[in-house]
């Protein structure tokens, strides 16, 4: 059985489980002293979940439930920009590679789940797409070094990280207006466990629009790796467990066409990552 553990609302009732073919499998009832995925990230329990399930049918067959996004509640979502070959140049502004990583933070809120649209605000036509894999921690620590950066991995997930392109430079230096608009932006759907680095350092993510083509790279290519990420973020602030770092998107967002081809209601956009899955969502006018 893939492990693959979603959060999902039925009727009304948040849960969680693990996802089969045919539907999921109902955990959250089982483990009250869990009620969310991220007390079983905090207390490193998919091992426990994992084990509960022998025997155990499907809770609700697919079509029944609706995925929120898997951690709920983070203390901190953190995404890195321009980390990918090429993605400096997109910007045409004349500026050589960065020594150090771009950073900035989004809100929970500004994120649904699979399968639920994105919305493009009535101020701005300018939504964009941006594939990209995301990790959650499943450790405190500060001062990481890379070479144990990966012990801090709890589990893998997906994100559209959805950007309103002309509200990015509203101001001088910041980013975070355009980068946490109400749900423009998706994770999911699925959280999967974290075992080993593989999973991580030379994996495939593909961004499809209408089933074009838009991105397609390799995690092997980021200029600042994983490790390199949690070690940098680690140095300023206290990374928790439940934290999700956003790790970068390849080259081929919608802003960097000529013209531009930003998403409009009814476009369907699907991010792949290999080992993790595919997100879904569509797109609808606030």
């Amino acid at each position: 059985m893939l492990e693959r553990f979603v959060s999902i609302n039925v009727n009304g009732k948040n849960s969680y489980g693990i996802e089969t073919e045919e539907g999921t499998i109902n955990l959250s009832d089982h483990f009250p002293e869990w009620p969310t995925l991220l007390e079983v990230v905090q207390n490193k329990g998919f091992d426990k979940l994992l084990g509960s399930i022998k025997n155990r049918r499907v809770s609700y067959p697919k079509g029944t439930y609706k995925y929120n996004i898997p951690i709920s509640k983070p203390e901190k979502i953190i995404c890195v920009g321009v980390n990918y070959p090429d993605r400096n140049e997109e910007y045409k502004d004349g500026q050589n590679t960065p020594s150090n990583m771009s950073l900035f933070v989004r809100f929970a809120r500004s994120f649904v789940g699979h399968n639920s649209p994105i919305i493009r605000p009535k101020i701005s036509k300018q939504l964009d797409y941006e594939g990209e894999v995301a990790i959650v921690l499943g450790a405190s620590g500060r001062h990481i070094p890379e070479e144990q950066a990966y012990d801090f991995v709890s589990a893998i997930t997906i994100c559209n990280e959805g950007t309103i392109r002309d509200w990015v430079r509203h101001a001088k230096f910041n980013v975070t207006q355009g980068k946490n608009f109400e749900q423009s932006g998706a994770i999911g759907p699925y959280l999967v466990p974290f075992k080993d680095k593989s999973q991580l350092e030379d994996i495939q993510l593909t961004t499809k629009v209408n089933n074009e083509l838009r991105q397609d790279d390799r995690t092997s290519r980021m200029i600042f790796n994983i490790p390199k990420q949690i070690s940098y973020i680690s140095t300023f602030t206290t990374l928790m467990a439940g934290d999700i770092i956003i790790t970068g998107t390849p080259t081929g967002a919608g802003a960097r066409f000529e013209p531009p081809k930003f998403l409009n209601p009814g476009d369907k956009i699907e991010i792949s990552v290999e080992g993790v899955g595919t997100l879904i969502n569509t797109v609808e006018d606030e």
